[in-house]
């Protein structure tokens, strides 16, 4: 196969405007990327995050290509390569600042010597590697064809001709007060050596380094720049060459090359991203994944934001696990406040957008739908300009939802219809699950109604638990059980003497 694309397996593209979807906030995931893109805005790769796969092998495309970068080796060569490149374009941004042009050009030679030893060793290093991501091996077969071009081997072959040249050129110069004569270097002796041989018989022994270290930077002052100028006369042929390098190699960067150097920075900045998680002993998976299976699985998995910082504190993180078999399409999670529901919520989300954008997942095993699209309806705050209170503002999000929602959707609903009675919440919430029920779509529904965990075959129960001895204390573990809040309820009472019977006895006193 031709190479086109280590992201994508057929032609594709992104647009470079694309825009945050609307749930990444919600689901912590707009905290993900921006950590794992810190460092590396020059690649501008957040829209390749804003665009999830639709197609099972397109993600089986990318998780071929982790799997070659889980390889010491090749993870090694291509960061080699990608730092060279990174060096190149140093080279490129320093030649847009400086003032002078023969400075200029020689930052332009450097930049282009860069690049011809970054992907001449590329080419080497993975000549020598057991690819088997198809991606991979098309890259390897077109770098191998490029870098054997007569264009790619004159062009290394006259820069590196271009750098020998003006390493050879020597001059001695001459400064009588405010004037400096430049000439043809003739074998005059180096007085730096004749001032160092004098002085050193006065050494005796270590002695302190007096010397003042000027401050290395890459600009030039009016004096040098003039120098360089009359160097230049006194060098024409060699000039001349450099001239004509720099106008003729302007457009020297492979367009392929390019891309291969900023797609492959997607895989990268996640895989740095997730390497401390891992290290402290967290699992990630490739998960098995299906356009028509609702039938979804994850084992020891968790909140990929939440345990990013948890790792950061040193502090524990607590995975969970959940399943769903067919006709099973709805995970209704109830139990006591700050348990964790939440946290859930957001996993089940954060697993289906990484699952559909080809990445590792959280979890030692996983396999999970790839939706058309995913919807969250959280909490909001009031909002003056819409003019409508918290529940109607409820109540007309989840219509827009369930209007553009299909069957191959994926839903998360948060404590909705929490800022009104029980009874309208149960009322709502009744009709809000049936109509999900009949879309079919995937969802998580986090709710403080009970009854909404048995409306039928389609939803589980699961809750979030709390310490048996003690349910002030939370497990933040999330379990299928049959929805009991109430059970907790009057545990924590009967814990904090609040139950009927202990207080009737201390009124009595």
């Amino acid at each position: 196969m031709s190479f086109r694309s280590i992201l994508f397996d057929r032609d594709d593209s992104v647009e470079a405007s694309a825009q945050e979807p609307s749930f990444f906030g919600d689901l912590h995931l707009d905290q993900i990327l921006s950590s794992l893109l810190a460092g590396r805005e020059q690649y501008e790769l957040a829209p390749f995050f804003y665009r999830p796969l639709h197609d099972v092998e397109a993600v089986h495309y990318r998780h071929h290509v982790l799997r070659d970068l889980e390889q010491k080796a090749v993870l090694d060569a291509v960061s080699e390569f990608a730092r060279g490149m990174q060096r190149m374009r140093e080279h490129l941004v320093l030649v847009e600042k400086l003032h002078y042009r023969r400075q200029q050009q020689r930052w332009f030679l450097e930049a282009v010597a860069v690049y011809c030893g970054a992907v001449s060793s590329f080419v080497q290093q993975l000549g020598g590697l057991e690819l088997g991501a198809p991606g991979f091996v098309a890259l390897r077969d077109y770098l191998a064809t490029y870098a054997d071009s007569d264009g790619f081997a004159s062009l290394a072959a006259e820069t590196q001709g271009l750098k020998d040249e003006l390493a050879s050129v020597r001059y001695a110069f001459h400064i009588k007060g405010n004037h400096v004569r430049v000439d043809r270097y003739q074998g005059e002796p180096d007085m730096s050596e004749e001032i160092e041989q004098t002085f050193a018989k006065f050494r005796q022994g270590a002695v302190k380094d007096y010397r003042v270290r000027f401050r290395e930077h890459a600009g030039m002052n009016h004096v040098e720049a003039q120098i360089l100028d009359l160097v230049a006369k006194l060098h024409p042929e060699t000039f001349a060459e450099l001239d004509a390098f720099c106008a003729g190699h302007q457009r020297y960067l492979d367009e392929m090359i390019a891309q291969f150097d900023r797609e492959v920075q997607f895989y990268l900045a996640y895989l740095e991203y997730i390497e401390p998680l891992k290290s402290a002993g967290l699992a990630f998976c490739h998960p098995r994944v299906s356009t028509r299976s609702k039938e979804v699985h994850a084992a020891e998995t968790f909140d990929l934001a939440l345990a990013s910082k948890l790792v950061r504190e040193r502090a524990s993180v607590v995975c969970n696990g959940f399943y769903l078999t067919d006709p099973e399409r709805i995970l209704v999670v109830s139990g006591p406040n700050n348990g964790g529901k939440t946290t859930f919520a957001r996993m089940f989300g954060q697993l289906h957008y990484l699952a559909s954008l080809g990445l590792p997942v959280p979890g030692r095993d996983a396999r999970l739908f790839i939706p058309d699209r995913i919807f969250t309806h959280f909490e909001r705050e009031e909002d003056i300009e819409t003019l409508r209170g918290k529940f109607e503002d409820e109540l007309f999000r989840i219509r827009e939802i369930l209007e553009r929602a299909t069957g191959d959707s994926v839903l998360i609903m948060n404590e909705s219809f929490g800022s009104t009675t029980l009874r309208d919440a149960l009322l709502v919430g009744t009709e809000v699950m049936n109509q999900i029920i009949d879309l079919g779509v995937l969802c998580v529904f986090v709710t403080f109604v009970d009854e909404l965990a048995s409306l039928g075959e389609s939803t589980v129960s699961m809750m979030s638990t709390v310490v048996a001895k003690d349910p002030a204390v939370r497990t933040y573990k999330v379990v299928r059980k049959p929805a009991d809040g109430l059970a907790y309820a009057a545990a924590i009472a009967e814990k904090y003497g609040l139950t009927y019977d202990a207080l009737r006895r201390r009124i009595a006193r």
